[in-house]
């Protein structure tokens, strides 16, 4: 599932001084979307913290099992996701573009890329949960016609996913059973540092900061990332926290993030609203 021209990975907000690839190529990367390469085996996923760009390897492994109990489908269950179901450009305090979005099928549902790469380094099985429909969209600032968009123009990026209502009851769990082990975690790889390439080493935290504030179930997590010069020993301040809102109304989860600007006030107030809009295609209905 990816939008036509998502070319801001939520993994980028804080990359300022790294020289950004040309419009085009950026598009060309928005194809093949960051939340649907990475799981595949040796794929190159890449870290961004501050001014710091650390590239790591990332493998999936079969999950480990949750006993959930087992619920009856309705045909709502086995519905496609409307279009109304998602944040309207309306909802935000900015002016948009019209949505660049896409459906998908049997997608996996993921939160954050890094945390398979910190289970697969310690040796630990998981992987995301598959969902039966998603829609996705993306969300960047009106520009001038012609315009070329730019990293800052990233207002929303957000997913939704239908899932089997066993999967859908026991997700939250998962979500603390993801992060404990990687509450604190570091990964070494190759940097931008100033006009050169140094080894450097990523120290990642990840932890909710908010639980149940929208929906059936919510949750807030924030992951901040310390780059250090394994060179030099110099270390670069962290930079701004990238935090995402996962929510879920029945069977439908939203994972959503807001762009640079964004703050964790906003994206709760915007989360909120997006399980409203969740409410009439769920199952069942709020």
């Amino acid at each position: 599932m990816r939008d036509e021209m998502t070319f801001v990975e939520r993994l980028h907000h804080d990359l300022q001084d790294v020289r950004w690839p040309e419009p085009a190529e950026l598009r060309t990367r928005a194809r093949r979307r960051r939340r649907r390469t990475v799981l595949t085996a040796a794929a190159s996923v890449l870290v961004v913290a501050a001014a710091s760009a650390v590239v790591m390897t990332n493998l999936a492994a079969p999950p480990p099992q949750l006993a959930t109990p087992l619920m009856e489908p309705s045909v709502r269950a086995f519905a496609e996701i409307p279009l109304a179901s998602l944040v309207q450009p309306g909802d935000l305090r900015v002016n948009t573009d019209p949505p660049l979005g896409e459906a998908g099928l049997g997608e996996p549902v993921r939160l954050d890329v890094m945390l398979l790469a910190c289970h697969e380094e310690q040796g630990l099985t998981t992987r995301w949960e598959t969902s039966r429909y998603s829609r996705s969209q993306t969300l960047l600032r009106s520009r001038p016609h012609g315009a070329e968009p730019r990293p800052a123009d990233l207002v929303l990026n957000q997913d939704v996913y239908r899932l089997a209502p066993q999967v859908a009851a026991g997700l939250f769990a998962r979500i603390d059973v993801l992060l404990a082990p990687c509450a604190t975690w570091r990964s070494k790889g190759d940097a931008q540092w100033g006009d050169r390439i140094a080894q450097a080493e990523a120290s990642h935290q990840w932890e909710v900061t908010d639980r149940d504030f929208a929906g059936d179930e919510a949750v807030l997590i924030r992951h901040t990332t310390r780059i250090r010069n394994l060179d030099t020993g110099e270390t670069r301040a962290p930079g701004r926290p990238e935090t995402t809102a996962v929510v879920r109304v029945g069977d439908l989860v939203t994972v959503m993030g807001l762009g640079r600007d964004g703050t964790e006030s906003e994206l709760r107030r915007v989360a909120t609203v997006a399980a409203g809009r969740l409410c009439a295609a769920a199952n069942p209905p709020c």
